[in-house]
């Protein structure tokens, strides 16, 4: 007896260090990928934290540490205003850019739900502004909105209308860099829609033909349903890209006119590299890094109850 417990406890030793083995294979495996994370994602961000609390000036040769100074300028001083005006701007962007792509690539996706050569060249053309550059694009949208030579105040001459300064009026500024994201961004969600389209069993829209419920009826009440996760999955990865907006903004109206399209990254460029004021540009990171983290998670907590993964 006392030599099968001795069996035991051996075989249960060796199975102890067996499972330390593997998990410290494991975690090398992990280890380059964690440790790039470290070094590139986490530290930055921690030292982001930390030079909010100094007084960084490109300027100057050294800065000293001003404890909470940087937060009262941003949360009672100047910046707030600024900041609030910012926030604004990028949530009234984003709210558009959602809307152009959960929207409008679910419509294109029904619509061209189709297997013939001709769909797929349309969904090629439509899908394809995704991949090219912001910049050029952004060049090329700043010649059809020119309010003197551009096409598109050329046509409206054309109807009768009177030319609009799309690019140079706070009414219409926003509205003009949004007509660039939507014609970049519908295509990529029409392409998500799509794909999760196709997985979607057909047995589930014979039963309700069977049933006799119309296209109108098998698209609210199957389609919509199974495609909750990818619309998750859209709404999480372009509310946070939409947030951080930059490029179409600095190319095409450099945040204005008159502050009119002054997004909070296009802000916090401008604080580091045109007033130089690092700290403040820090604090403002650090706040809008915060905004991010708690809007993401608090919409993926609010949807985890509506989103169905079952297809």
């Amino acid at each position: 007896m006392s030599e099968n417990a001795a069996g035991k406890r051996g075989a249960r030793a060796r199975a102890a260090r067996y499972r330390s083995r593997e998990r410290a294979k494991d975690f090398l495996c992990v280890a380059p990928a964690l440790a790039f994370f470290l070094a590139f994602v986490y530290y930055p961000v921690v030292e982001l934290f930390r030079i909010g609390f100094t007084n960084w000036n490109l300027i100057k040769d050294k800065y000293d540490y001003v404890g909470f100074k940087n937060w009262k300028w941003l949360f009672q001083g100047s910046g707030c205003e600024k900041l609030l005006a910012s926030l604004r701007i990028t949530f009234t962007y984003t709210f558009w850019e959602i809307l152009i792509t959960l929207a409008g690539g679910i419509l294109l996706a029904a619509l061209f739900n189709r297997e013939s050569r001709a769909f797929s060249a349309m969904r090629s053309v439509l899908f394809m502004p995704r991949y090219i550059a912001i910049s050029t694009s952004a060049i090329v949208f700043m010649w059809i909105l020119n309010d003197q030579y551009g096409i598109l105040n050329y046509v409206l001459k054309l109807f009768g209308a009177a030319p609009l300064a799309w690019l140079n009026s706070e009414k219409t500024a926003l509205a003009s860099v949004l007509v660039l994201t939507g014609w970049r961004v519908v295509g990529y969600g029409m392409m998500i829609y799509l794909s999760a389209m196709k997985g979607i069993s057909p047995e589930y829209y014979e039963a309700a033909k069977i049933d006799g419920a119309g296209p109108f009826q098998r698209f609210r009440y199957i389609t919509l349903p199974l495609l909750s996760p990818t619309t998750l999955f859209l709404f999480v990865t372009t509310f946070i890209a939409s947030m951080k907006v930059f490029q179409s903004v600095d190319v095409m109206t450099g945040g204005g006119p008159y502050q009119s399209t002054n997004v909070t990254v296009f802000w916090i460029y401008e604080l580091a590299f045109v007033d130089f004021r690092v700290d403040r540009a820090a604090v403002v990171s650090c706040l809008f890094f915060v905004i991010l983290l708690a809007s993401t998670a608090a919409t993926m907590r609010i949807s985890s109850k509506n989103v169905h993964y079952e297809s």
